[in-house]
């Protein structure tokens, strides 16, 4: 293996990939040899974000809660760009309220986008993969997903189902070469998290008082891990999930 965490030849299709945590990865592939597409439903974003990342970056602007249309989309990317060989469901949207607050359809639009618009593309273009005995999936899941966080009672539930996900469909799709993993994020640097933060001095506190690397991580953080994940030096890697923290989820 001369290039061990290599990408070269392969497609990323990365959901959410204009901003934040998609683009970390995304930036990532493309330094690893990779041929992206952003999908999000803003294109004038997509289009800034794939201008720093060169020509080895296209974007698809696409609404991943229009179900009905996810295999039109593989479809699109198969013939412009070439055979999806890497998914990465990132998007997803945010939900900050006491769980007596939230109402019923706060937490189902929170849970289609996270939960079941991933699985909707992660089935349009597991057949390609199975046929051709190659592919990685990968889901962001979260620090809420492997503790305890107040005020996000719909976002934990959505990113714990990525946890399920993850194992299951491991099961089914490693046997044909299909790989299927997830990363789980600490707190990792954005100017949404320095809006917030900058604000809470305690929580702040809190935060890296808990994280024994006593520091927050960047994007390219995620964007390594996931690369490794996707590359052949992870080759016998499925089913897990990857916190990237700095220790948090084990830390004191």
């Amino acid at each position: 293996m001369e290039k061990p965490f290599s990408l070269k030849g392969e497609i990323a299709l990365i959901t959410g990939g204009g901003s934040g945590l998609g683009l970390g990865i995304a930036a990532c592939f493309v330094k690893a040899g990779a041929r992206v597409v952003l999908v999000g439903r803003r294109a004038e974003v997509l289009k800034v974000a794939a201008k720093k990342l060169g020509r080895a970056a296209t974007v698809e602007a696409h609404d991943i809660t229009q179900l009905d249309q996810a295999e039109d989309l593989i479809q699109r990317v198969n013939k412009r760009v070439g055979p999806v060989s890497i998914l990465v469901n990132n998007a997803g949207i945010h939900l900050k309220k006491l769980a007596v607050d939230t109402t019923s359809t706060e937490f189902n639009s929170v849970l289609q986008t996270h939960v079941v618009a991933a699985f909707a593309l992660t089935r349009a273009v597991l057949p390609g993969m199975i046929k051709r005995k190659h592919g990685n999936v990968l889901f962001t899941a979260s620090m809420a997903a492997l503790f305890g966080v107040p005020y996000v009672t719909a976002y934990s539930a959505a990113k714990s189902a990525y946890l399920g996900i993850v194992r299951s469909l491991a099961t089914e799709v490693s046997q044909h070469g299909v790989r299927v993993n997830a990363i789980a994020p600490g707190w990792i640097e954005s100017d949404m998290m320095r809006n917030a933060l900058d604000n809470d001095p305690a929580r702040k506190a809190k935060i890296l008082g808990r994280t024994p690397m006593n520091r927050f991580g960047k994007a390219d953080d995620i964007g390594w891990a996931a690369t490794y994940l996707c590359s052949p030096a992870g080759q016998f890697v499925t089913g897990v999930v990857l916190p990237v923290d700095g220790g948090a989820s084990i830390g004191f």
